[in-house]
């Protein structure tokens, strides 16, 4: 049996309704939604590599995403979690054993190893590994480094001139408050790298948080000063607080989906980032069924929206998806079909483990706005 791995999101309700959201400053939709390697090539390689990026890039990713933790030194490196014993082979190594230990994290007690107890050149000596071994192949465990950022952006910008395209970075700052309060703060550590860079001084960046103090703190920091630069709020499970408003007692997700709650949203971010079950319901025996009101809603608040995550596995798609009853068999038309709905329901870009099944979803026109 295999543990749920994704965010409980059927039957989602959304309290907000287009027509409650003054149009005086509508989102304008995208020319062709944007498909954005989540954490690179991660259906094919272990995430947050620097091969795992450069595959999705091959592949036709317009946006990489790496997810953003520092070190005990400062530095920004790229794993999901700041707790790496689920993507490194720190537990291997006898010299890291007495750094095991217990945090709380975002209110979520956590055992393993942190990389904010590490330097630099200490994780520069562990490996990574693949997150999901239940589900995907481990075959290329051992094999990559974990990255700082400035390789990545240094992979992305060569990758851009050998292609003649601009590719994007949408970075991830993760427990921003957390990381704060143990005085590595990443927000501006992340804007001195991306200005410090001539890639990322013009191309695309979207900045992503779960938390919204450091996206007001980003938005009043950039002013209209970095065009190349935009915020996106990500939404966590509806009935979830935002960390940095876990003390006041919310706002929860689902509150701030409110006509006067997306308007909010819209002061200090520009996109939208909600799991797939916000934009699209599934119904109890697994059959997608129309798009909720949120994407009509935020277009009308001046918001974008791109969700995450798209994944291949029977596991993560909706029931009637499925090819064959193996969790961990790939659906390759059940994940483009899972696509589709959400590209006709209006989203401008979205997450996806796999680039290829994204472009194919894409790039066969059955989205909203689609001039065929």
């Amino acid at each position: 049996m295999f543990r749920c791995l994704a965010l409980g999101f059927a039957l989602v309700a959304i309290s907000v309704h287009a027509a409650d959201v003054p149009r005086s400053n509508p989102a304008q939709p995208t020319a062709k939604p944007l498909v954005i390697a989540h954490r690179g090539a991660s259906a094919s390689l272990p995430e947050h590599t620097l091969a795992a990026y450069a595959r999705a890039i091959g592949e036709g990713a317009d946006y990489i995403e790496p997810d953003l933790v520092a070190t005990r030194d400062g530095v920004l490196v790229a794993r999901h979690e700041n707790e790496i014993g689920g993507t490194t082979d720190v537990a291997a190594h006898p010299e890291f054993a007495s750094r095991r230990t217990t945090r709380t994290v975002d209110g979520h007690e956590l055992e393993g190893w942190f990389v904010e107890d590490f330097t630099l050149d200490e994780l520069r000596t562990l490996r990574a590994r693949e997150r999901l071994p239940q589900l995907r192949s481990t075959a290329f465990d051992g094999r990559d480094p974990v990255p700082t950022f400035d390789e990545i952006v240094d992979l992305v910008a060569r990758e851009a001139t050998a292609r003649g395209r601009v590719i994007g970075l949408i970075p991830e700052i993760k427990h921003s408050s957390y990381f704060i309060a143990r005085g590595l703060a990443m927000e501006e550590r992340l804007l001195d790298a991306l200005a410090a860079h001539p890639y990322t001084r013009t191309a695309p960046v979207v900045i992503q948080s779960f938390q919204t103090a450091n996206l007001r703190a980003l938005r009043a920091r950039l002013g209209d000063g970095r065009a190349n630069i935009r915020l996106m709020q990500l939404l966590g499970a509806p009935d979830a607080l935002p960390a940095d408003l876990a003390e006041a007692g919310g706002p929860t997700y689902r509150q701030m989906l409110t006509a006067d709650g997306l308007r909010d949203i819209a002061s200090y971010a520009d996109i939208l980032g909600p799991h797939l079950g916000y934009v699209v319901d599934v119904d109890a025996d697994g059959h997608l069924g129309g798009p909720t009101p949120l994407v009509a809603a935020a277009h009308a608040a001046g918001l974008q929206v791109m969700p995450y995550t798209f994944r291949p596995e029977n596991h993560f798609l909706p029931r009637s998806l499925w090819q064959g009853e193996d969790p961990r068999s790939r659906s390759e038309d059940g994940a483009v079909a899972h696509i589709r709905a959400l590209l006709v329901a209006g989203i401008d870009g979205f997450f996806t483990d796999d680039v290829v099944i994204g472009r194919r979803a894409v790039d066969a026109g059955s989205w909203s706005g689609d001039p065929r």
